[in-house]
């Protein structure tokens, strides 16, 4: 997902198979009606993966596909996941016109309910909120197996309304990276968190507006020298 992307709502337990349709009507109108040209990379993420050597990467909520695009820009061989089939067909369009469809695999999953195979270098989660139900920090327990040695899960996500967000609640709460890694639980053994910081930069609205955001960030690492399950 991008960061023009409000924070994320709980659907109620008990309309779970509804709440599983309307996530997936709700992001393909969504991206059925998105510009094209939207689509750019997500500094953070360019920040982190910048210096790494490319390898295998996983792009979780890949939206319209700007981080999808510039990592296979920079030698990365990238698997471009999202609910909406617009937003991966997209993708892959774009990918080819750009000349780099060698280097993105495109997959429509719903990560409440499957998870792409694979072990990776990186995986990215940019602004991983949804309005509808979604067992998030299961899903980023997964994407945290899913990595190879020495590989790193880059989360991030939103931590100050914007003042194009779609959800305006003044008392919504929005989890610190600490929070995050401890929903995580992940065995310290095996995963250290790498950075945890609340940065803040100037971020541009859907209409051109700018305003001075923060960003929750939380980079952890696989360390343990065995392969992912």
């Amino acid at each position: 997902m991008d960061s023009t992307q409000g924070q994320r709502l709980t659907a109620h337990a008990g309309d779970q198979g509804t709440a599983d349709a309307d996530a997936e009507q709700f992001w393909e109108r969504h991206y059925g009606t998105r510009r094209a040209w939207d689509a750019h990379v997500n500094p953070l993420l360019a920040e982190t993966a910048a210096p790494l050597r490319p390898g295998a990467a996983l792009d979780l909520g890949c939206g319209p596909g700007g981080d999808a695009i510039w990592l296979a820009q920079q030698g990365w061989h990238v698997t471009a996941v999202d609910i909406s089939t617009t937003a991966v067909e997209r993708v892959r369009e774009r990918a080819r016109d750009l000349g780099v469809a060698d280097r993105v695999a495109t997959e429509q999953h719903d990560l409440a309910t499957s998870f792409p195979a694979g072990q990776f270098d990186l995986v990215s989660a940019q602004y991983f909120h949804t309005p509808f139900s979604l067992p998030r920090s299961r899903v980023l327990r997964t994407a945290a197996r899913a990595l190879r040695p020495d590989g790193l899960l880059l989360i991030v996500d939103h931590g100050s309304t914007a003042p194009w967000s779609w959800n305006q609640d003044p008392d919504i709460h929005y989890p610190t990276p600490t929070e995050i890694a401890a929903e995580l639980d992940l065995d310290p053994a095996h995963w250290s968190v790498l950075r945890a910081e609340m940065p803040r930069r100037q971020a541009t609205g859907p209409a051109g507006e700018t305003a001075t955001v923060i960003d929750n960030v939380l980079l952890v690492q696989r360390r343990d020298r065995r392969m992912a399950a």
